[in-house]
């Protein structure tokens, strides 16, 4: 894995120091500069240097404390050393974290954090919007079926008949936002059950009782409807962290893919790719379920009918900049159809 730290060898960090780390909970200051290197925090943000993007996660993580890979670990297999850098890919790390939120929420009243920041949370939301309303205005019958079509009518009103899933809705502060723009069908799912806690009590503190949170995991995710919008602001960022990131990656498309109805979108927020990287992502998961056929790589034109999910759009006004001669930004949101 790309940009991997590993603990110094010398007698200051002994084993029995690693036995004794291994017992306690992670503090307040590791995990926010976790997250702010998640986040926000990496000088390269969305930029084409996957290595420099890891490096910086790494080091800040490594930089809190170094743990017993076990602490961070509630999937079915534990890390190894190696993987150290990746405890965001963890449930453990998200129960632990959204644990913290809830009590604060409790105690202070504490909305908790706004992933990517709210600035780009309300951008997201209303150019989400705007797609809506572009695809709602479209009559594409080749690409909606009898059973999950999107409304066609008066703009405004197109928005209560779209049904959206957030998934890793963490706060869910982002369907909150939808929900001020008019949409009214909304259900947020998250695997830590102390997140969905949080984001019932944050949504009925704030006067959204519509609002429907669900304890699900997106990799397993036991959900039996079709969304005419599913959105992720940062869920897939956090399972490619995981040290199987790449097969779980490939494991949330597959479930995304039941997941969004016939001619519905599918939104992405990431920190950790950029546009391209993640319609290339995109394009490789349609060839793989087309059996990546000889014909489809020949014929572009049978591949795109074949296609799983299309490119529609990306947002083209986050803050931008210049490093190694490329432009970046720090956060990408794409949106893809389902066809």
């Amino acid at each position: 894995m790309a940009g991997i730290r590993l603990p110094p060898e010398d007698s200051d960090v002994s084993q029995a120091a690693r036995q004794v780390a291994a017992v306690d909970l992670i503090s307040d200051d590791d995990r926010s500069i976790a997250a702010d290197s998640w986040s926000i925090k990496s000088d390269y943000g969305s930029t084409l240097d996957d290595e420099q993007r890891q490096a910086d996660a790494a080091e800040a993580l490594s930089s809190a404390a170094y743990r017993a890979a076990s602490d961070y670990s509630s999937d079915k297999e534990e890390p190894d050393a190696e993987a150290v850098s990746s405890m965001l890919g963890f449930q453990s790390y998200w129960d632990a974290a959204y644990a913290d939120e809830l009590a604060n929420f409790r105690e202070h009243g504490h909305t908790g954090e706004v992933w990517f920041g709210p600035d780009v949370m309300e951008n997201m939301a209303t150019w989400t919007k705007n797609a809506c309303l572009e695809i709602s205005q479209r009559n594409l019958p080749n690409h909606v079926d009898s059973t999950n079509c999107l409304p066609v009518g008066q703009p405004e009103k197109d928005l209560s008949g779209w049904s959206i899933l957030d998934v890793g809705t963490g706060n869910g502060l982002l369907l909150q936002e939808l929900s001020k723009l008019g949409f009214s069908d909304l259900t947020g799912t998250d695997y830590s059950e102390a997140a969905v806690d949080l984001a019932r009590n944050l949504a009925q503190r704030d006067g959204f009782p519509n609002i429907k949170f669900l304890v699900d995991d997106i990799l397993d995710t036991k959900l039996d409807r079709k969304f005419q919008l599913v959105t992720d602001k940062g869920t897939l960022d956090a399972i490619g962290l995981h040290p199987d990131g790449p097969m779980k990656r490939i494991m949330y498309w597959d479930s995304v893919s039941g997941l969004v109805a016939s001619g519905g979108l599918v939104v992405i927020t990431s920190c950790n790719n950029t546009k391209d990287e993640l319609i290339q992502e995109v394009e490789a998961y349609n060839q793989r379920r087309n059996g990546g056929s000889r014909e489809a790589d020949i014929n572009q034109d049978v591949a795109g009918r074949d296609a799983i999910f299309e490119y529609v759009d990306h947002i083209r006004t986050y803050p931008t900049f210049m490093f190694g001669g490329s432009v970046g930004s720090r956060v990408a949101t794409v949106a893809f159809l389902r066809k």
